[in-house]
């Protein structure tokens, strides 16, 4: 009882700050159906209250019966959750609590089980999760509509590579594009990988790599100011794992083998990176896309069409 009571005086006391907050948020025009609504919600809780109190303490309701308590919570349910739109007849609460006491009478006679009480916690989850998925059909409703940025993209490239006659050779979207199309560029060109030994075709980007981080680290001081993290870990990413790469690994492969490098990107913009050799006759062109593959950025070797 001393619960029920504590409970009662809270949803007394919450009652009372919404009725004040919609009373001052009243106009001349409203106040009157202000001042109804609340005395309605005012009904519904005091009713309410006493079906509960009248129903722990054993009394019997207008039928004659003995309250069922655990239908009550049933009864309740939505009006203690905080989303619920309350009634608005307190004589309700009383109404359907008879009917769930002789629906629960006569379920007894007939020798079925009791209904069970309902687990708040499970509803609110049920709920919650409808309106996630609510949420998420909505998203990707919206997401038809979108543009197909990738679609666009992959158009415009083919275009400025026609015009730069150019043809696009796909590189696998694996982490190692960059050094792959690399390494794709330089057989075009008929420049060597590197002096190591044994080297395969399949692990042409392996001694990409190694060339990027033996230039980066013989060259610290071109590269160290633009480095955000310390100088080893820097180049054990390149040399062992498939980090991407970027800006300053193509400077890198650039003054390592000693050919510029041209990189084509969306709306036919061109980066040229130099690599102050000289050798002009001789260009090394990568294909860029922002949207393109799954992993986000990617490079492409665009080789001379025909």
């Amino acid at each position: 009882m001393e619960e029920l009571q504590a409970r009662h005086r809270k949803e007394q006391r919450d009652l009372q700050s919404r009725i004040t907050q919609k009373k001052k948020q009243a106009s001349k025009k409203t106040r009157k159906g202000v001042n109804d609504e609340c005395d309605k919600l005012e009904a519904e809780l005091k009713g309410r209250h006493a079906v509960e109190t009248a129903a722990l303490n054993g009394e019997p309701n207008a039928h004659g019966t003995e309250p069922l308590t655990e239908q009550l919570d049933d009864l309740t349910l939505k009006v203690d959750d905080e989303d619920a739109t309350p009634r608005t007849n307190g004589t309700q609460h009383v109404k359907d609590f008879n009917e769930l006491a002789s629906s629960q009478e006569q379920q007894t006679a007939n020798g079925t089980s009791q209904t069970k009480k309902p687990n708040k916690a499970k509803a609110r989850l049920a709920k919650r999760a409808l309106e996630q998925e609510e949420r998420a059909r909505q998203a990707a409703e919206e997401a038809k509509n979108l543009p197909d940025l990738k679609q666009q993209e992959r158009e415009r490239m083919l275009e400025y590579m026609t015009e730069r006659g150019l043809r696009e050779k796909e590189i696998r979207a694996d982490g190692h594009c960059l050094y792959s199309a690399v390494a794709d560029q330089l057989e075009q060109l008929q420049i060597p990988l590197g002096s190591t030994p044994g080297d395969k075709p399949t692990l042409a980007y392996k001694t990409v790599r190694a060339a990027a981080a033996e230039y980066i680290e013989r060259h610290l001081d071109d590269f160290g100011p633009f480095l955000e993290e310390p100088l080893p870990e820097y180049l054990h990413k390149i040399r062992e794992t498939g980090e991407w790469g970027g800006q300053l690994e193509l400077m890198a492969l650039a003054k390592s083998y000693g050919i510029d490098i041209n990189v084509l990107q969306d709306f036919g913009r061109v980066e040229k990176i130099e690599s102050g050799a000289g050798r002009k006759e001789e260009v090394m062109w990568l294909g860029y896309y922002k949207h393109g593959f799954g992993l986000g950025e990617h490079y492409n070797s665009l080789r001379k069409a025909g």
